[in-house]
């Protein structure tokens, strides 16, 4: 007698492999991390030629494909350019104002009511970072106006209803973190360590926001002459790797090693899984006459491979889902902004006619998109059978 074919495919089979194959598409791969632009608004001179209008800035936004803007001086005309548009926003309050919103909360709730409460919700804004680098930018002992100051912008919006908008603060790499090799022996670093990082990582876990930090492979490469270039712009040769021996854990560029040192760093501090965001990233197009490897050349080739990298979704080696967000610094060359001086360095992406300096897609999509969605339609159809073969046993 001809064997019969397996059961139909119930509705609680069907269920169940639903949630199996939702458990193998976890292990395949992360979805891709949000990729941002950093923008500083023009202060408007005699001297300087008029910035763009807010909603070119927007219109500019969309074209290049980012899905978010990191504003560094928030601006209500801008902010209202981006109402009803996809783009997230992630605002930074500037440092001078970090001390008297620590004093006192009114202050926190006077900057909502100009920057957020007109636009929220219809414009997008997720992020708020009370401060830009405050540890490197004010004088020694300041830091203990940031934690005050990110309570008192937390607690605000607490008071005019508004809880979606989380709140936070942004870090320099290397100014906080003791070394970015190897990463498992990483750890915060200075007198803000014990007195700020941990009871900001308290909050942070306590209030579901992320820990950003701005990263720069560019500054660690040339403070550490043993760091091949091509290790420190993505680029994929067969002995460009770099093996911390404590953790047996292989790097194949410098972005992921600095990104797990902060993750190794928030570990040994007593804190797992809080999210980390990029909130500054990129490679200098020019600078002063000794810095050789400050050229377009070089900063094509890292945003391509930045770019490219995290769109796979393949995260770091000790973190599989990778940065939440990631920040490229920025929009324009310092130029367009207020004069660039001859030994500046050039980070923007954009010239100052809003021409693009890269031939770069910045989009969500990815080549890889495809074959990612036929391994998870595999993914499913071995999660589907892996549950019918049982149930086809059993009735046997």
């Amino acid at each position: 007698m001809a064997s019969m074919g397996p059961p139909p495919l119930s509705f609680s089979t069907f269920i169940l492999s639903l949630y199996l194959f939702s458990l193998l598409l976890r292990t395949t791969y992360s979805l891709p991390t949000t990729l941002g632009v950093t923008y500083f608004t023009p202060v408007p001179t005699t001297t300087q030629p008029k910035p763009p209008p807010p909603v070119h800035i927007a219109t500019a936004i969309s074209s290049l494909g980012f899905n978010s803007i990191r504003v560094l001086n928030p601006d209500p005309t801008l902010t209202r350019a981006f109402t009803y548009t996809n783009t997230t926003l992630f605002l930074t309050i500037p440092n001078p104002l970090v001390q008297p919103i620590a004093s006192n909360r009114s202050m926190a709730l006077r900057w909502l009511y100009v920057h957020v409460v007109p636009f929220y919700p219809r414009a997008r804004i997720t992020t708020i970072s009370v401060g830009n680098d405050f540890l490197s930018a004010s004088p020694p002992g300041f830091y203990s106006f940031l934690l005050p100051a990110i309570r008192n912008v937390h607690l605000a919006l607490r008071d005019i209803g508004i809880r979606k908008i989380s709140v936070s603060t942004s870090f320099s790499f290397i100014n906080i973190v003791s070394t970015p090799f190897p990463p498992s022996s990483a750890e915060f670093q200075g007198l803000a360590s014990d007195n700020l990082i941990k009871p900001l990582l308290q909050f942070l876990r306590d209030t579901n926001s992320s820990f950003l930090i701005n990263i720069y492979p560019y500054n660690v490469y040339r403070l550490n002459s043993e760091i091949p270039i091509g290790f420190a712009l993505f680029q994929e040769h067969p002995f460009n790797f770099r093996d911390d021996l404590i953790t047996g854990v292989r790097y194949r560029n410098l972005f992921d090693m600095m990104v797990d040192a902060v993750i190794s760093a928030m570990t040994a501090a007593g804190f797992v899984n809080i999210p980390v965001v990029v909130a500054e990233t990129g490679w200098p197009s020019s600078g002063d006459a000794l810095e050789v490897d400050a050229n377009s050349a070089y900063a094509e080739m890292y945003l391509r491979g930045l770019v490219a990298h995290l769109k796979s979704g393949l995260g770091t080696p000790l973190r599989k889902e990778g940065v939440a967000e990631a920040y490229i610094y920025e929009l324009f060359d310092d130029e367009v902004r207020w004069g660039k001086t001859p030994h500046e360095r050039s980070w923007g992406i954009l010239f100052s006619n809003m021409t693009k300096k890269y031939e770069i897609e910045f989009s969500g999509s990815d080549s890889a998109g495809g074959s990612r969605a036929f391994l998870c339609l595999c993914s499913f159809a071995v999660a589907v059978n892996i549950i019918r073969g049982p149930l086809h046993l059993l009735s046997l």
